[in-house]
């Protein structure tokens, strides 16, 4: 995993409920937490474009539904500041499932976009991705 090189902002909270946009089977994920934060006292951890994410599988197939997962976020409406300085907003938020902790994605197919920091951070999704902004 690497750095990202833009400043993102973080907008995606945890208890929210983000869609996939893969074929791995479920619809709706529930974040739970964020891999690697650290937060101060009280605040709650966020997660950003390029994160992986523990959540739980609220809509899906039977076999998937109430399954923690690891996934990555690909796609956030909360607008961030890249290093050039452009601003990038997507229209919707949206996760991948993957299988295992290393990065390695569930489904095998991607609908949409997927951001350049997610394909720079974590190749294996980048294979898999075919828009990438």
């Amino acid at each position: 995993m690497q750095a990202i090189s833009s400043r993102v902002t973080r907008g995606i909270p945890t208890n929210a409920v983000i869609p996939t946009c893969d074929n791995s089977g479920a619809k709706e994920l529930r974040v739970m937490s964020v891999k690697g934060m650290t937060t101060v006292k009280g605040r709650y951890p966020a997660a950003a474009v390029g994160d992986m994410i523990v959540a739980s599988v609220k809509k899906g197939k039977a076999d998937m539904r109430k399954k923690v997962v690891y996934a990555i976020l690909v796609r956030q409406k909360k607008e961030y500041r890249r290093a050039d300085g452009t601003r990038v907003q997507f229209e919707d938020n949206a996760a991948v499932v993957l299988k295992d902790e290393k990065g390695n994605p569930k489904g095998t197919i991607f609908k949409g976009p997927i951001a350049k920091e997610v394909a720079k951070r974590w190749p294996a999704v980048a294979k898999v991705a075919s828009i990438i902004l």
